[in-house]
């Protein structure tokens, strides 16, 4: 229990310490010892909770404490003060939406816990530990804090490509650690309203990390992330007003185990599918799905430290954490599958793979195509969480754990490219095997990790492909195999850039940072490391996890699935290494000089063109933006999720409705 809470309070009190840290000298050891710190105890917790062991998961922390009242108290002041600085705000930058929100959102709370009932009612377990959350406490101690390592040099020139600013980063590393801390509470919390609470605080984190730079780009995407995850904050609070007066109850296990007992007998539970949805709702807020994904690629106006945290350990993996929680919840059967929550979350989780897929393919962005990227996965990961089953846990969770570590080695990686070559574009990284080889190596590694054997990412999609198809989810099926066909295309067109040789460019990888080599290094053993161990970690951690999760669940439909993947695994790793083997040194290679559909001037560089003019070779990727255009994209990603939704919401309250008039009736409903 100590270990837990020295583990949510020293990115916490970091946090607080560098609020009054202005200067590199005594910033940077704080920021070293605080990742240190807070790395080990994530995993000392891991180790001393046993997420090897077979166990059931552990509740701790009872609520009837004085100290948990205390705590609540605490919350509910923290959340108002919050709720003032956010309309003060919204009212400072115009920003009506944002004041109506919290102005609707925090009273709600407030009176349910002071008025309504919410304090009266009984929490017997705060905290909830179980493999899946211990997974989640490792991504976030080890990644999240590897991002913070990396943040020190990198904002160092940050800050000296805008000399004109103010520096502002004893503010930055502050949100950076309470981020932190944070998503510790979120992970680790069986109480709705401790998980609320910690919620919220990502979304005010998330809303000053994207407005940073107080441009007014910055600003206005600040305020679209700030908007969007209200709405989602608001459908979190409506959902603990109804499971509080409903059943009296607070607590995740409690509403999971009343679901599945109403479920199992064949009676779904009006309320319970009410309240899962409105979660639902706001786990797809928060992991940006369409409709909602407009805010997480506005994040990109931030240094990338923030893009990286948003995207691989933090925040966006809040809103899959919990729709990935209420998975036993979820599924689909029959015709009237689209009023369960199942149907919602799979299929925007679908339509937001399918789509960011598409839009991916048009960007040359780097860090766009990494957010179309970010956005597409988790979409894959909902989609899984959506059907309910075993088989798409145990998928869902494996792309958690692979997307968290690659993705967050890719974004750093372009934040130093674009500091060394002054660019982001994957258009000029062609020849960064000249200039910055290992980094080429580390981003090659990457991308490669992305959708390539042997690395877990591909298995996983494969995983998760088996499960739709098990559950019969045919048109998510079609989404799934269009949209992996489509990630294909960008990951080779930019893996193609980067492999190739451009000649006389000039090694300048002496100017990276040490923290950056260190950093970047540490994900590159990671995805390795994760690669090669994830049949033991699968058959040890998910699978434990999966047979308490799901009550009922013979252990061998799992292991099952899990040793197919392992054999899977083999074979590829067999045939890259025995391929290259076969064919080594059997070539009678020659080197000549690059044919540029004219006269090679001698440099590689430029060739005799028409008119006896020296024309610069170019190599340019297709991009298709006719085709695959973002705005259209996005367009029908907005209106099919919305239609989405309102069948979602219109058949549950049309039954909310049938329910009230039978009960007024004179009828007795239970």
């Amino acid at each position: 229990m100590e270990t837990i809470i020295v583990l949510i309070l020293i990115p916490l009190v970091i946090a607080l310490a560098l609020l009054f840290i202005r200067h590199d000298a005594a910033r940077r050891p704080v920021v070293f010892i605080g990742a240190i710190a807070t790395a080990a105890l994530s995993v000392v917790l891991a180790v001393q909770q046993g997420i090897w062991s077979d166990a059931a998961a552990n509740m701790l922390w009872s609520g009837e404490t004085e100290s948990a009242e205390i705590t609540g108290y605490a919350m509910m002041g923290i959340e108002a003060a919050l709720a003032i600085v956010i309309f003060v705000l919204g009212i400072k930058y115009k920003k009506a939406l944002a004041c109506i929100l919290v102005a609707v959102q925090c009273p709600i709370l407030i009176w349910f816990e002071l008025f309504g009932g919410g304090h009266e009612i009984e929490v017997k377990n705060n905290i909830c530990i179980d493999q899946f959350s211990l997974i989640m406490v490792l991504i976030i101690g080890v990644i999240g804090t590897l991002i913070c390592v990396y943040a020190v040099a990198y904002m160092k020139d940050f800050q000296h490509h805008h000399e004109g600013q103010p520096d502002r980063r004893w503010w930055f590393f502050f949100l950076l650690f309470l981020f932190l801390s944070a998503m510790f509470g979120i992970v680790l919390s069986n109480n709705l309203i401790y998980m609320y609470f910690f919620w919220e605080i990502t979304t005010l984190c998330s809303f000053f990390l994207i407005g940073y730079t107080k441009t007014d780009e910055a600003v206005r995407n600040s305020f679209r992330a700030l908007i969007m995850n209200l709405l989602g904050g608001l459908a979190f609070v409506l959902a603990i007003v109804l499971i509080g007066k409903s059943y009296g109850t607070l607590e995740i296990d409690q509403l999971i185990q009343i679901g599945v007992t109403s479920k199992s007998a064949g009676q779904p539970d009006l309320i319970i599918n009410s309240v899962v949805m409105l979660l639902c709702f706001a786990g797809i807020t928060k992991a940006a799905q369409m409709p909602f994904n407009s805010w997480l690629l506005g994040a990109m106006v931030a240094p990338t430290p923030t893009s990286a945290l948003l995207h691989s350990s933090t925040m966006v993996k809040a809103g899959v954490f919990l729709i990935v929680k209420m998975s036993p919840l979820l599924g689909v059967q029959g015709i009237l599958s689209i009023g369960e929550p199942g149907f919602m979350v799979m299929m925007v989780g679908g339509i937001t793979f399918l789509l960011a897929s598409f839009s991916a393919v048009t960007q040359s962005n780097a860090k766009r195509v990494l957010a179309y990227s970010t956005i597409a996965n988790l979409g894959l990961i909902v989609a899984c969480a959506g059907i309910g089953t075993p088989e798409g846990v145990w998928a869902a969770i494996m792309l958690i754990i692979f997307h968290a570590v690659t993705k967050s080695l890719l974004f750093l990686s372009v934040g130093t490219a674009e500091h060394n070559i002054g660019s982001r574009d994957i258009e000029d990284m062609d020849g960064l095997f000249g200039r910055l080889p290992r980094l080429a190596v580390f981003m090659i590694i990457g991308i490669a990790g992305m959708f390539l054997a042997p690395f877990g990412m591909l298995i996983s999609k494969w995983a998760a492909l088996q499960s739709f198809v098990d559950a019969g989810g045919i048109w998510v099926v079609l989404m799934i195999v269009f949209g992996s066909a489509v990630t294909l295309f960008y990951w080779g067109k930019w893996l193609g850039k980067l492999t190739a040789i451009v000649a006389a460019r000039k090694n300048i990888q002496d100017k990276v940072h040490g923290e950056e080599w260190f950093v970047l290094a540490g994900h590159i053993v990671l995805v390795i490391l994760i690669s090669l161990s994830f049949p033991l970690f699968s058959g040890n951690v998910i699978v434990p996890f999966i047979k308490n999760f799901f009550t009922g669940v013979s252990e061998e439909s799992i292991l099952a699935l899990s040793g197919d993947n392992m054999i899977i695994m083999v074979v590829l790793v067999c045939v890259i290494l025995v391929l290259p083997l076969l064919f080594y040194g059997r070539t009678r290679k020659r080197i000549v000089p690059l044919y540029m559909g004219g006269a090679n001037e001698g440099d590689n560089l430029t060739f005799l063109g028409a008119m006896e003019k020296d024309v610069p070779v170019s190599l340019r990727n297709w991009y298709m933006e006719g085709v695959f255009g973002e705005k259209l994209m996005n367009r029908i990603g907005l209106i099919s999720t919305c239609i989405i939704f309102a069948i979602s919401f219109s058949f549950v309250a049309n039954l909310a409705y049938q329910v009230y008039r039978y009960v007024q009736e004179g009828g007795v409903f239970s």
